[in-house]
């Protein structure tokens, strides 16, 4: 029974897999496609990629994504990184429930939601203080950063809360201040979930499209905009490439974090066998 049971779970675990990559990867086999009617398979080529370097309005885009992407990973793993060590080290206080509420309501609230609220508080600060003249960089970051610390501070928890509080207070104990026990123990332990956060961070804020949509203005044309804008006319080859381009990179960004989490989650245990070996 038990092994029929196995059995089952693992050609749902393969059908699942198989429904989500086999697009992907066909998708990338299409990249190659000599034709330019997108269904029709007309040879190996990479006259796309070509056509791909060729196009101004496409790395316009991809630079403005990539510029929001940075200072929203960086800003939001800051920000995160602050909200998980308050609600996991600092214990009780005045009003964390409300606190890990709202930090947690970004993950829930639908996306059109989100967008819509934040567009209707730019409209406002701009008719009661004149800020922003015109929605673009600025807004996209900021609407980004709302949801993207959310996930940091997930991260950074789940972290704090594996890590244990052993090491910290044998720092306290041999007279370490907590600024020094934060920069000297805290944080250097805490560096894969930082970096899992920041490369989280940066493919949200690349992927994002429902958000970026409703704060954008014109002449602010992110990456994921632009390929929604071009598919609705129709699909292109070209767009094929740059889609495999996102999902190489993503996939080394992803990779990365994995192994980062993956080494120090190995480290911790042979830090733990060691203390109790002493």
């Amino acid at each position: 029974m038990h092994g029929k049971r196995s059995q089952f779970l693992t050609f749902m675990l393969s059908v699942g897999l198989a429904f989500f990559y086999i697009p992907l990867i066909l998708l990338m086999i299409y990249s190659f496609n000599e034709s330019k009617l997108v269904p029709v398979w007309g040879g190996w080529s990479v006259r796309w990629y070509e056509v791909l370097l060729q196009s101004e309005e496409v790395w316009g885009a991809v630079a403005l994504s990539l510029k929001i992407a940075f200072v929203n990973a960086s800003v939001a793993t800051a920000l995160g990184m602050l909200a998980g060590l308050a609600m996991v080290r600092f214990g009780k206080f005045r009003g964390r429930t409300l606190f890990g509420g709202m930090l947690v309501a970004p993950l829930v609230m639908p996306e059109v939601i989100t967008g819509l609220a934040l567009l209707v508080l730019f409209i406002s600060l701009k008719e009661l203080v004149g800020w922003p003249d015109q929605r673009g960089f600025t807004t996209i970051t900021i609407a980004h950063i709302t949801f993207s610390l959310a996930y940091v501070a997930v991260t950074v928890q789940a972290r704090l809360t594996g890590m244990g509080t052993t090491m910290e207070e044998a720092a306290a104990d041999l007279g370490a201040k907590p600024f020094k026990v934060l920069t000297a123990i805290t944080l250097p332990r805490l560096t894969p979930a930082l970096l899992s956060g920041w490369l989280l961070a940066f493919t949200l804020s690349l992927d994002d499209l429902v958000i970026a949509s409703f704060v954008t203005g014109p002449g602010a044309t992110t990456l994921p905009i632009l390929i929604f804008s071009r598919i609705r006319v129709g699909l292109r080859p070209d767009i094929n490439a740059l889609a495999t381009i996102m999902i190489l990179f993503i996939a080394i960004c992803v990779t990365i974090a994995a192994i980062l989490l993956f080494r120090q989650q190995r480290q911790d245990k042979l830090n733990q066998k060691f203390a109790k070996g002493n």
